[in-house]
């Protein structure tokens, strides 16, 4: 299996944040995803639909057609707590994608760049349990993983963790489930939130809204502060091209029924608000705000400053 091994800095604009109200929500850069990414995980995302939208290239995808996708978080800090939102994929750990497998990234480093350390993070959001988005949970010390956030609760919806708790998984996913995910329940850090249909506050101006299909108990993540409203995705949304073809589905949703009527709930939601939606895998500019055309939607990009403590 090729091993991964990026050690390189940022990619150009990684470190940037975006204003909501008072709160600055900065993306955290872990690796651009490969160009295989996008026709394995969409394979609807024809290079021939995406010819069909302009506003998708060149930041979106290719001259080719084939989707850019990125793996990063989201850190803010709200009603004076230090939160991350998901965790990324993670160094050193056997994953059978290779493009996820022994990753050597600075990850921990860009994120110390904007203030946040393992030791002061204090709440770490889950919006599901899947490879991509729980790997930072644990780091590796002493041959043993270890919670990388020990001061922190993690927190994910009950619904999710039952799913799991009760799914018959496969060797990949058990083996990604020891290392990222038990470590942290032996940890007594692992908090499972009941999550109703419209919400529940974790913090001030900070609320977790249910986006089940990808995963049975995924979530969003709402961002409030002085009149402006942000909302990070989880996998309800991969990529851009999703807004104007909401039908487009992934190839790893649990139901995908559920995940096209999350999906278009959530955009018929957004449209015309002014909310700022951001992507837990769109690249950048990562963040825009939905705008209702023809039948569907697009993304109008909005553009992030540079990183700020």
């Amino acid at each position: 299996m090729r091993t991964a091994q990026f050690t390189e800095p940022a990619p150009s604009g990684a470190a940037a944040h975006w204003s909501v109200g008072e709160i600055a929500v900065h993306r955290v850069d872990e690796v651009p995803l490969p160009p295989a990414t996008g026709p394995w995980l969409l394979p609807a995302a024809t290079p021939e639909v995406v010819a069909e939208h302009d506003w998708l290239r060149p930041d979106f995808a290719g001259p080719d057609g084939v989707l850019h996708l990125d793996s990063h978080s989201f850190a803010l800090v709200v009603d004076g707590l230090r939160v991350l939102v998901d965790t990324g994929i993670g160094n050193g750990k056997t994953r059978a994608n290779p493009a996820w497998h022994q990753l050597r990234t600075d990850y921990l480093a860009r994120l110390a760049d904007i203030g946040f350390t393992p030791d002061n993070v204090d709440l770490v959001i889950l919006t599901h349990l899947h490879t991509d988005h729980v790997g930072w949970n644990t780091r590796q010390v002493d041959g043993a993983w270890v919670p990388t956030f020990p001061a922190a609760r993690y927190l994910t919806s009950r619904a999710e963790y039952a799913f799991w708790a009760a799914y018959d998984m496969d060797e990949a996913r058990r083996g990604m489930f020891r290392d990222s995910v038990v470590p942290v329940e032996e940890a007594g850090l692992l908090d499972l939130v009941d999550v109703p249909d419209e919400g529940i506050d974790v913090a001030e101006g900070l609320r977790l809204l249910p986006a089940p299909g990808h995963t049975p108990g995924q979530i969003a993540v709402q961002v409030s502060s002085a009149g402006a409203t942000a909302l990070v995705t989880g996998d309800a949304v991969h990529h851009p091209v999703q807004l104007a073809r909401p039908e487009i589905g992934s190839c790893v949703d649990i139901d995908p029924v559920q995940a096209e009527a999350t999906r278009r709930a959530l955009l018929a939601r957004l449209a015309g608000t002014g909310a700022l939606v951001l992507g837990t895998h769109f690249p950048a500019p990562t963040a825009g705000r939905v705008v209702a055309e023809g039948d569907g939607y697009r993304l109008e990009p909005v553009a992030a400053a540079p990183a700020r403590r």
